[in-house]
């Protein structure tokens, strides 16, 4: 008889406690330097785990890098270098990127590091001891890019579905993963908690994959060298994502104290041609683990460059430092998050980059800050109202985050940046001398500092710019009320150069 298998229905209260918020990215492949795809995935996640951290929660943002894998030693044997030479050098790469790009990530994991192999064994011991493992023989197709396993119904005109590459014919002796059994569980999961995959648009092309029947996995190869071995068998090394996806479980110490107030997580965030692993690989070994499911994962669209997809070939990759050379760090961040609606497919060019920074970002958020301190200049002192906020709809902003929807949230503060342009422009304060002028000063000052902390998610580097001009220090989402403004005010350089 088959063992039954509950499955919990998620809760918020059991999986967004007010105390913690867990996100993580995916572990990128060490096979090349990152761009501007992997930027946009990590700098998504950053945005949200500054949000949550202005919430009061306690945040743990995790990224890192995957060594492991046949592609990875490949390129390593190319580059005339030992994988982990080679794996060495491109992560350096991925560090200053992300130091470049603000990235606040509170760990960095690496799976070639000792402690993500314990846990891993750890794991595998756990699938085995549930019946979950066992030897045989795979023959079928595998894509070395994606490190994929694919049945001949999968493939188009004989290659990978996904990246549309050469697949290679593999016949060898392997374990296997009884992801058969979790069929019926997995459906359960997507039945009770409909949120668990997102976007909606992305939710039931799994549902119909799985209703389809699923087959147990390879988990271990014997021609590929690189890579944790089996245990209790070392001519197999494990196949590079059930290496890769415990990740999640090793960076927070499983099973040590960290692990048990940090998981679930919160949001496992990926690029939408990695959403079959996370949706259902991951969740069938941790209900094969007997351990808790994460809350989401969210797939993201594909970013295409001036309209054709991103390929070596083409000549198109994007350099996410050589854009940040060009263009402020903040410039790109807004850019990527506002373009982009999270979740769709989008499109990357320096033409409408160019629009965002002159448009938005030079006239709309620089202006503004200029316009109020050089009012500011003029008085010696400021009384004000707080008539400016209602014009700010804080809740609508927190729901659009909570949802996902980063575009709607920057388009909503920048609702209220027009409000506060509008009011200048009403009140004319050049106009005013004495008292009045204080007071609409004060009340521009005062937005300016709310402004302050509503783009620091976005904008950190702006954020810390403006708070220095204002004269006030960095605020939480408790100083969103208004009325708080102490600040001495000095006004220094434009937040945003124009671009010719």
């Amino acid at each position: 008889m088959k063992e039954k298998i509950a499955i919990k229905k998620v809760s918020r209260d059991t999986f967004h406690p007010k105390s913690k918020f867990y996100i993580t990215t995916p572990i990128y492949y060490v096979n090349d330097v990152p761009h501007i795809g992997h930027a946009y995935t990590t700098i998504v996640a950053d945005v949200l785990a500054r949000w949550h951290r202005l919430s009061g929660e306690d945040v743990f943002f995790l990224t890192g890098t995957d060594d492991h894998g046949k592609k990875v030693a490949t390129a390593a044997k190319e580059a005339g270098k030992t994988p982990q030479a080679f794996a060495d050098s491109v992560v350096k790469r991925y560090h200053e990127a992300w130091k470049k790009l603000d990235i606040s990530n509170d760990d960095f994991i690496r799976t070639t590091e000792k402690r993500h192999e314990r846990v891993v064994i750890e794991i595998i011991r756990l699938m085995n001891k549930a019946g979950d493992i066992y030897k045989g023989e795979y023959e079928g197709w595998y894509c070395v890019p994606d490190e994929t396993f694919l049945t001949e119904t999968q493939l188009v005109k004989g290659k990978c579905p996904e990246c549309g590459r050469d697949v290679e014919k593999v016949k060898e002796e392997s374990y296997f993963f009884r992801l058969s059994k979790y069929q019926k569980p997995l459906l359960e999961l997507y039945r009770k908690n409909p949120d668990f995959i997102s976007p909606k648009n992305r939710r039931q092309e799994i549902i119909n994959r799985v209703q389809t029947g699923l087959k147990d996995l390879s988990i271990t190869r014997e021609t590929v060298k690189w890579g944790i071995p089996f245990p209790g068998d070392n001519k197999h090394v494990l196949w590079v994502w059930i290496d890769a996806l415990s990740n999640y479980l090793s960076a927070i110490e499983y099973p040590e104290p960290k692990y048990k107030k940090l998981w679930p997580a919160d949001i496992h965030l990926m690029a939408k041609e990695i959403l079959w692993f996370h949706a259902v690989i991951w969740p069938a070994i941790l209900m094969s683990c007997r351990l808790p499911l994460p809350k989401k994962v969210f797939a993201h669209g594909w970013l295409t460059i001036e309209g054709e997809k991103m390929s070596k070939s083409k000549g198109n990759v994007v350099d996410p430092l050589k854009l940040t050379e060009k263009y402020s760090v903040d410039s790109v961040r807004y850019f990527l998050v506002r373009e982009i609606p999270l979740g769709d497919d989008g499109d990357f060019s320096e033409k409408a980059l160019i629009s965002r920074i002159n448009g938005e970002l030079v006239s709309d958020l620089g202006n503004l800050a200029s316009r109020v301190l050089t009012l500011a200049e003029r008085c010696k002192s400021y009384q004000g109202n707080d008539e400016l906020s209602r014009n700010l709809d804080f809740k609508k902003i927190e729901n659009h985050v909570e949802n996902m929807e980063l575009h709607h949230a920057i388009n909503s503060i920048f609702d209220f940046i027009h409000s506060v342009n509008k009011y200048i422009n009403e009140k004319e304060p050049w106009k005013l001398e004495g008292k009045q002028l204080e007071q609409v000063v004060y009340n521009l000052l005062e937005s300016l500092r709310v402004i302050g902390i509503l783009i620091s998610p976005f904008m950190p580097s702006t954020a810390e710019k403006l708070n220095r001009q204002l004269g006030v220090k960095a605020g939480s989402f408790k100083d969103l009320k208004f009325g708080k403004f102490s600040g001495k005010p000095r006004k220094g350089e434009h937040l945003f150069k124009r671009v010719a």
